[in-house]
């Protein structure tokens, strides 16, 4: 059986992800879609589609697709769906889990990779983020899951642009860029979202975006050398309030070689430290001993590396990493990688 793609979908209490869900499983697009609801109180799948008194915990759709509520443990949820679909009594192409406006998504993908039985069924594909952009710079200051939310990004949908001023888009967008520069960003209306933008974005595959993009830090960089002080004069879109979120991003880079041996001793013992903090890190290395760019990749206390392709001829060696997490010393990480060069 060939691995069950997930999608993790996240983002805070009434931020539209249900509308979002509720459209991708409306849409004729002919996949079967399982989701797995973990959604508390009243605004579920079930009361806005489901008009069903089913008291099964999985309820097969009109369309092909299948509604999950959880009432006990998510690796339960996902070994009896994938155990249904081995066993030909039900029939769907991927799933997604909606997980409740609170929940911090860390330990749900996690789920993917420290259980065997679930990895050996299921790959997880990508976090995606819905962010109510009426709301979202007061969630962003008062709640820590928001900004968690965020910084797990792959991919980030901002919903109720109608609402506000362009220029309030333009700040959270600024804002969410500087927490994490690695998730695209788009506005969405009522969950009006193409399917390629929601599924199959390989956000968790070692191999994919820095190495099809060696630039997407580009923007970045120009955000780095642009922290003047903004006079009035200033075209920046209104980003003068600078917000002092405590999930940040930034960026380790050098043409020089890792000692593989160091940078093993050093990722394992700031894993074993700030690992709780440390909410996504990926990066396209350059490793001696070795003509291949090395893919690395981790979620809290968990890593992974992978052989990427061969460093092109003429295309510069360089390593490049991007660590998003919740006040991680900085200093520390890129002193501690400086140390591990050849």
């Amino acid at each position: 059986m060939n691995l069950i793609p997930a999608t993790i979908l996240t983002g805070f209490l009434g931020s539209g992800k249900t509308t979002l869900l509720k459209r991708v499983l409306e849409e004729s697009h002919g996949q079967k879609i399982a989701v797995i609801e973990n959604e508390l109180g009243a605004e579920s799948i079930d009361n806005e589609i489901l008009v069903t008194d089913s008291k099964e915990q999985i309820i097969q759709m009109n369309n092909g697709c299948i509604c999950c509520t959880i009432r006990e443990d998510l690796r339960e949820a996902l070994q009896l769906l994938a155990a249904k679909k081995r066993q030909g009594l039900l029939d769907f192409d991927r799933v997604v889990i909606e997980t409740t406006g609170l929940a911090d998504p860390g330990p749900v993908a996690q789920t993917f990779f420290m259980d065997d039985e679930i990895a050996e069924s299921y790959l997880l594909d990508s976090i995606l983020t819905l962010v109510d952009a009426k709301h979202a710079m007061t969630q962003l200051d008062e709640r820590q899951q928001a900004r968690r939310q965020v910084g797990f990004a792959d991919q980030i949908f901002i919903s109720k642009t109608d609402l506000v001023a362009q220029e309030e888009v333009a700040a959270l967008m600024h804002r969410l860029k500087q927490m994490n520069p690695r998730a695209p960003q788009k506005a969405v209306h009522f969950g009006e979202v193409a399917l390629n933008e929601v599924f199959d974005l390989r956000g968790f595959n070692l191999n994919t975006k820095l190495d099809i993009d060696p630039d997407f830090l580009k923007e970045e960089e120009e955000h780095e050398h642009h922290d003047h002080v903004h006079g009035e004069h200033c075209d920046h879109p209104a980003h003068h309030h600078r917000h002092d979120d405590d999930v940040k991003s930034f960026v380790f880079r050098s043409a020089r070689a890792f000692d593989p041996a160091k940078l093993e001793d050093f990722l394992g013992a700031i894993v074993n430290i700030y690992g709780p903090r440390m909410l996504r890190y990926k990066g396209v290395l350059h490793m001696s001993g070795t003509d291949r760019k090395v893919i690395f990749q981790g979620v809290h206390q968990l890593m992974g590396s992978d052989l990427g392709p061969n460093w092109a001829e003429g295309e510069e060696r360089a390593s490049k990493m991007v660590f998003i997490g919740i006040d991680l010393p900085q200093d520390i990480f890129l002193q501690g990688m400086e140390q591990c060069l050849v």
